[in-house]
């Protein structure tokens, strides 16, 4: 690397870094490096002289310099920076004026005239031939968006891309057409996958939106099924306390039977006797009543067909049917779904059962707690009397 280029590097590295302003989130120094890069490998295959070398390195630093000084005419102020700095750093008047007008042919629609302005063009639309090319151009709609230049949605920007792709961005050199093309060709399918995708969704989202406002029922629906699933997730909470207090009761009553009890056929310790006594009776009640507030109740499992004539009988309840054929099932099936009425009958009756099924649960849960605290308090009270009056004397 010649001594011009190296001063350029760190000239352009420290303008980008500490003069640029931070909303420039896709033409920053990432960018600028990105160029360079690409420059040399397009140098590495096409062997120019030295000095054709030096010029486009000094033009990929310095082609975006000019956004320091803001967005508008920037090819312009990155060709005013750049011949002061070049000429300050002693770069011959000629090979500024090369830099600089490498610098311009960058811009927006020009069209190269030689093999330079189409290496460096090639190399700063690069990304369009990576396969990061989706992440960077993200970089692109959020830096537009900042400067207040233009607001893209998401499928606004894929379809700007697309028009992009298709009718202005082309490769001008053998090596980018041979070497990034393919992976150009690439990025189109895949924008164009997305927007086909997001094209379907919509249509399935028009369609569903259409049946909604034409199903009545579907408000009622919802109310069914939000309101099942309560009382589902309320039975599990039932299920889940009611396991908590045989786990700890049963825990309790083997640490009663392998720790105290042994101990209660040594006369000194005959104070221990009642408050045991009442510890352990607590714990075995409380367990009863939760395994009361867990057990189910099982029903007759059959019905008639006159029972499915008058609706009578809730088919959605395996309690009903469990014992019946699978003919004689599918047949009471067959007539409900044929009812509409009959159908919401049916979900009524299954939220008002299970609404008694928890109201039972959490009864006898609310008093197994409750003569679980009783008994942990009079256990505790029970012992410190008896410590307190007949234990040990010390």
């Amino acid at each position: 690397m010649s001594n011009f280029v190296e001063k350029t590097k760190l000239f352009a590295t420290d303008l980008l870094t500490n003069k640029l302003d931070p909303k420039f989130l896709y033409h920053n120094l990432r960018h600028t490096q990105r160029v360079v890069k690409n420059t040399k490998e397009l140098l590495d295959f096409y062997k120019l002289n030295e000095k054709e070398e030096e010029q486009l390195l000094i033009a990929s630093w310095l082609h975006d310099t000019g956004y320091t000084k803001g967005h508008e005419n920037h090819e312009e102020r990155g060709c005013a920076i750049a011949k002061s700095f070049l000429i300050d750093i002693g770069y011959e008047i000629e090979n500024v004026k090369q830099v600089t007008d490498l610098i311009m042919a960058t811009k927006r629609h020009y069209e190269p005239k030689n093999l330079l302005e189409k290496i460096l063009r090639d190399a700063d639309s690069s990304h369009f031939g990576n396969d990061t090319y989706l992440e960077t151009t993200e970089h692109l709609r959020e830096e537009l968006a900042l400067l207040g230049l233009a607001n893209f949605n998401q499928s606004q920007w894929r379809n700007e891309n697309i028009k992009m792709f298709e009718s202005e961005q082309r490769f001008y050199t053998d090596y980018a057409q041979e070497h990034w093309q393919p992976v150009k060709d690439k990025n189109l399918k895949k924008l164009k996958k997305e927007r086909k995708a997001e094209k379907e969704i919509a249509k399935k989202e028009g369609i569903k939106a259409k049946y909604k406002n034409e199903s009545p029922d579907r408000g009622i629906q919802t109310l069914f099924r939000v309101t099942l699933k309560n009382h589902l997730t309320l039975s599990d909470i039932a299920d889940t306390k009611a396991n908590i207090l045989l786990s700890v009761n049963a825990i309790i009553i083997s640490v009663v039977l392998s720790n105290l009890i042994p101990k209660l056929d040594n006369p000194s310790n005959g104070y221990l006797i009642y408050p045991t006594v009442i510890f352990v009776c607590f714990s075995v009640i409380s367990m009863i009543l939760a395994v009361l507030a867990t057990r189910p109740n099982v029903t007759s499992g059959q019905f008639s067909k006159e029972d499915v004539k008058n609706k009578k009988v809730n088919l959605l309840f395996f309690g009903n049917f469990h014992k019946m054929s699978l003919p004689d099932y599918e047949w009471a099936i067959q007539e409900l779904v044929k009812d509409k009425e009959y159908i919401y009958t049916s979900l009524t009756k299954d939220l008002y059962f299970l609404g008694l099924v928890l109201n039972r649960k959490y009864n006898i849960l609310r008093l197994t707690y409750t003569i679980f605290m009783i008994g942990i308090v009079a256990s505790v009270i029970a012992f410190a009397v008896g410590f307190q009056y007949y234990g040990p004397v010390r």
